[in-house]
């Protein structure tokens, strides 16, 4: 047979729904005090730091709103511990670039000038598809299009562009363009390195990239952005 009240409330009595809201009522507004004493920042642009201290604060605030045995002081605790460790650390950052740079990261260039800086890339956990998605997102359809593009500590890309009256040939960054993909050069145009976006004239024949050494080419674009 279904055992309804099981479902519903556990282990617990109809009477812990009542204790409940009070817990949750309570600690709804300590959150909301413990995010008002983190600042604008700790809850606008968040680093992995600042992502840490917020999960922290999440855990120590859900589990008294609905578990009889976790009570709400020291929950307070934790949250008093933690918003102290953050004060003291967004102290001592903003006294040490180095100690920012060890605790936030610092922003990675990940495009210069059209092409992949494949050094700073590798350190990223960001896939190519998703990293074209995010461009095509903001307007970009080749990387010709782009003089530099930087993933900042808060993971948000910043794109900084070529005029149009300076936009170069580049990697097309399109669904499926990189499908297209060749090793020999059949007619003499630009082309695009697959791996790394460097583009060049070629002629008939086989070439290798002078950046990454790597021989695949899709024919490249010259399309101007969409603003």
């Amino acid at each position: 047979m279904v055992d309804f009240k099981q479902i519903l409330l556990g282990s617990e009595e109809w009477s812990f729904l009542l204790e409940t809201f009070l817990r949750t009522g309570i600690m709804f507004f300590v959150i909301i005090f413990g995010l008002r004493l983190l600042g604008k920042r700790g809850v606008k642009q968040l680093s992995v730091f600042e992502l840490v201290v917020i999960i922290g604060l999440g855990s120590a605030a859900g589990d008294p709103m609905f578990y009889k045995d976790v009570g709400i002081m020291p929950a307070i605790v934790v949250f008093t511990m933690i918003i102290s460790l953050y004060s003291i650390i967004t102290y001592f950052i903003g006294k040490s670039k180095n100690f920012e740079k060890l605790v936030e990261g610092k922003p990675i260039c990940l495009i210069k000038n059209g092409i992949f800086c494949i050094d700073d890339f590798k350190k990223e956990a960001l896939g190519e598809d998703e990293f074209f998605a995010e461009l095509r997102l903001k307007g970009v359809s080749q990387l010709g299009q782009v003089e530099s593009a930087i993933e900042e500590i808060s993971g948000e890309i910043s794109v900084f562009y070529f005029d149009d009256n300076n936009t170069k040939f580049g990697l097309p960054i399109m669904p499926d363009s990189l499908d297209q993909a060749i090793k020999t050069i059949l007619s003499h145009s630009y082309y695009s390195c697959t791996f790394c976006g460097y583009t060049e004239e070629l002629e008939q024949g086989k070439h290798l990239c002078k950046i990454c050494g790597k021989d695949e080419w899709v024919k490249s674009s010259s399309k101007k952005r969409i603003s």
